[in-house]
């Protein structure tokens, strides 16, 4: 007995000594998220020319925003973002003039930037001004808020900043609370600028100068991006997770497998076919899927380059279309389709159009158009996307030929694709575009509008739609409204300069221990709401 109490002591002692290093190596797993997704930013500036979607999330959690977007129940544990209700970030609280003209933002007199320097109404007007300055994306994206001059932008204190309108636009203030209109450290960059850079693009292109949740303390292009929790952060709940490790692992299958044996926390980028069977499959993952709003994969045709100029060449493309198969092989089932309708009947959207596989029209309409021979093209598509692109790229190459137009399909990597589609040299492309903000006529204003902003990947231009797009933009009629909408979805529907596919779903798989996944119309990962348990 004794020589027993001679060996359970000290083992005991020994437990008790290791037990503050366990519960804090517990403590730290559930601090730590790691990720694992295709690719990374190609940048870590959303103001920068060809900034890729990985950078949209830079933006989000390294900077702030004057406003924010209140949150609301999709049940099971998800919340999605309310668009129906902006809130407080950098300002704490705004007003709206009496004659409606203007909005004045009253910033924190607490909030500071990464480098503990306050955050200003010379910050906030600053970077309002960059993001004009800097032409491509964000202009357009500050103009689709009616923000487009430099006048507009007033310090009235150090920190109160007012936003002076140009016209009543609905979409002014959901449009501050976007990545786009990131609020940057001025003094901080104004370091960096030369006469030949006044903005700091070069240096901001692999460096943050920003005030958010979240620090970038690693970015390794095409290996990892590593983000501390910014504990001086005041603009919101400070986050469970005090650090994330996002990975590019360009394999679906290796993070499928390292999610499986728990290496990973989390994807955001798996195949369809992948979210399907885990969603069946019964184990430590789980899979989350929401409707993406305002959102459609389309296959493209630029208006501008023979023979897709004529309207009867791009209703042929319609009309050969293998949507079912599609849906079957390239996305499985997973999201809506967009195609077969009986006919667009009101304002909704987006809402399938009448087309579907109808290889004997297709063939008249050629016939009609004057090339029943046939011709040669080329399919493009972001290999970022290959998951879906590919299959769906041949499934078309393979149904085009039927009516005798010869594709080439050609694979750009995903940190070109952006700078690609702004060339708008491209044929064809297969892509998908999601609007931020929830109205129709933002969806058009990008991507059918007459300015050519840099998503109407067809360059396509019709006054009368762009009448139709402005006027519902500023429409207070709702019967009016619905009119306006329904009329401009005709149009695209009967000239088709893209051709709706389907409306995809959002897809998470993640470690049941992970929860707090929040919806975002940007669809990058929000870490700030997520924790683990």
């Amino acid at each position: 007995m004794k020589n027993l109490r001679k060996l359970i002591l000290p083992l005991a002692a020994a437990f008790l000594a290791a037990s503050p290093a366990l519960s804090q190596a517990q403590d730290k797993r559930l601090e730590t998220l790691v990720v694992a997704n295709e690719f990374g930013p190609n940048m870590l500036d959303i103001h920068g020319l060809g900034a890729n979607r990985p950078a949209y999330g830079v933006s989000w959690l390294a900077y702030d925003r004057l406003l924010t977007y209140g949150r609301k129940s999709l049940g099971d544990g998800v919340d999605s973002y309310d668009f129906t209700k902006l809130e407080p970030e950098l300002a704490e609280r705004w007003e709206i003039a009496a004659d409606g003209m203007s909005a004045t933002f009253h910033l924190r007199r607490d909030a500071t930037f990464h480098d503990g320097s306050p955050v200003t109404a010379e910050d906030v007007k600053w970077s309002f001004e960059r993001a004009l300055g800097m032409g491509g994306f964000p202009t357009f994206q500050m103009k689709a808020g009616s923000i487009e001059k430099p006048e507009q932008f007033e310090v009235v204190d150090t920190h109160t900043f007012r936003l002076k309108f140009l016209r009543k636009d609905k979409m002014t203030l959901p449009n501050v609370a976007v990545p786009v209109a990131a609020i940057y450290n001025a003094k901080l960059a104004k370091q960096h600028a030369t006469a030949e850079d006044p903005w700091a693009a070069a240096w901001l292109k692999t460096n943050t100068a920003g005030g958010g949740a979240y620090k970038v303390t690693s970015w390794k292009p095409g290996q990892e991006i590593i983000y501390e929790r910014f504990d001086a952060w005041k603009n919101g709940p400070l986050p469970k997770l005090k650090r994330v490790i996002q990975r590019d692992v360009p394999s679906a299958g290796n993070r499928r497998a390292l999610l499986t044996r728990g290496d990973i926390d989390i994807t955001f980028e798996l195949p369809p076919k992948d979210f399907s069977e885990m969603a069946q499959e019964k184990g430590n993952v789980k899979v989350v899927s929401v409707p993406i709003e305002n959102s459609m994969w389309y296959l493209g045709l630029n208006t501008k380059t023979p023979p897709f100029d004529n309207p009867k060449v791009r209703q042929a493309v319609a009309y050969a279309m293998p949507y079912d198969k599609i849906m079957q092989n390239a996305f499985y089932g997973r999201g809506m389709p967009l195609f077969g309708s009986a006919g667009v009947k009101d304002g909704s959207w987006p809402q399938p159009s009448t087309y579907k596989t109808d290889i004997d029209k297709a063939k008249a309409l050629m016939k009609e158009a004057g090339y029943e021979n046939g011709f040669s093209t080329t399919l493009s598509f972001d290999l970022g996307t290959a998951t879906v692109s590919e299959p769906t790229a041949i499934l078309v190459q393979e149904s085009l030929a039927t009516i005798g137009i010869k594709v080439d399909i050609n694979k750009v990597p995903g940190s070109n694709w952006r700078a690609a589609i702004a060339k708008k040299d491209m044929p064809m492309l297969f892509n998908r575009f999601g609007g931020w903000l929830n109205y129709a006529e933002y969806f058009f204003f990008w991507t059918y509008h007459g300015q050519n902003a840099v998503f109407n990947t067809m360059s396509y231009q019709n006054p009368e739609m762009d009448k139709l797009i402005e006027a519902a933009r500023f429409e207070t009629d709702p019967k009016k409204y619905a009119a306006e909408v329904q009329g401009f979805i005709d149009i695209a529907y009967a000239e088709v300069p893209r051709i709706p596919v389907v409306q995809p779903s959002l897809d998470v798989a993640m470690q049941k221990s992970v929860h707090g996944l929040t919806y975002w119309f940007h669809l990058q990962p929000d870490y700030r709401q997520l924790y683990k348990q």
